[in-house]
């Protein structure tokens, strides 16, 4: 297992992992990889100005909240990431140039120019393999336990990306079509006021994800990677209620698994 690289992090920054209800009863497991904004003390702001760093390309506006409440509903096992996607992006595999990028939809992001090898091995050992090494370590135990599981990655939208509205309000993303999206695709249609995304407003490619190909059909789990707007869920009262949207749909989709 990798530790924290002593350089990056400091004792009394946050754990690149947060975890609720390790033993929860749900057949869910839930991740949200891009729920956190922090940036190592040792990063500084990486060049980037606050009004930058908190618009989406910094996070998934809303996910955290909605993926706590969702957690408390289902009794479903959750683990969050703490740190900035523009730190590392903890649903990119970290060789790929996403992972660290230079440029985020319009933005330069200085810190990241011109990273050495070293630099990146910091940003992977301190954040990246602690979570997802948590995530395995979790669905591990299930397995060793004989316990069912159904992975489901949560995450969040901007309405706007690079000046073009978007439409969709929720997706439901796969990179091999799952019974599990099959089955959510069409509870979200018969809610009868969304706009639902068939692999959109993202589609998951073999080079575009890293969480759904490891942890999900890397173990031959059932599982769905789920989209909300941001715009819907940047109040509590949104977050409150698209909550409630899913754990009565994913409490649903059991039942037809």
């Amino acid at each position: 297992m990798s530790t924290a690289t002593p350089s990056l992090l400091g004792p009394d920054e946050p754990s690149p992992f947060r975890v609720l209800r390790e033993g929860g009863a749900s057949r869910y497991v839930l991740t949200a990889d891009h729920s956190g904004r922090v940036i190592p003390r040792a990063l500084g702001d990486l060049g980037v100005p606050e009004s930058e760093l908190g618009r989406h390309i910094a996070w998934d506006i809303g996910i955290a909240e909605v993926t706590e409440r969702l957690s408390e509903l289902l009794d479903a096992p959750t683990v969050f990431q703490a740190y900035s996607r523009l730190v590392i992006d903890c649903n990119r595999d970290p060789s790929w140039a996403s992972a660290m990028p230079e440029v985020s939809e319009l933005t330069a992001i200085p810190g990241n120019r011109g990273l050495s090898a070293a630099d990146r091995a910091a940003r992977t050992d301190a954040i990246f393999h602690p979570y997802h090494d948590r995530v395995s370590a979790l669905l591990d135990a299930r397995a060793a336990a004989g316990k069912e599981t159904v992975f489901v990655a949560m995450h969040s939208f901007t309405p706007v990306f690079k000046g073009e509205p978007r439409a969709v309000e929720v997706g439901v993303l796969y990179y091999r079509r799952t019974k599990l999206a099959e089955i959510m695709l069409d509870l979200l249609r018969a809610e009868g006021d969304l706009t639902v995304g068939d692999n959109a407003p993202y589609a998951i490619t073999g080079d575009s994800d890293y969480s759904i190909p490891r942890h999900g059909e890397g173990r031959g789990l059932e599982h769905v990677e789920i989209e909300i707007r941001q715009d819907l869920i940047e109040t509590p009262e949104g977050q409150a209620a698209w909550a409630g949207r899913f754990a009565r749909l994913l409490t649903a989709a059991l039942g037809r698994l």
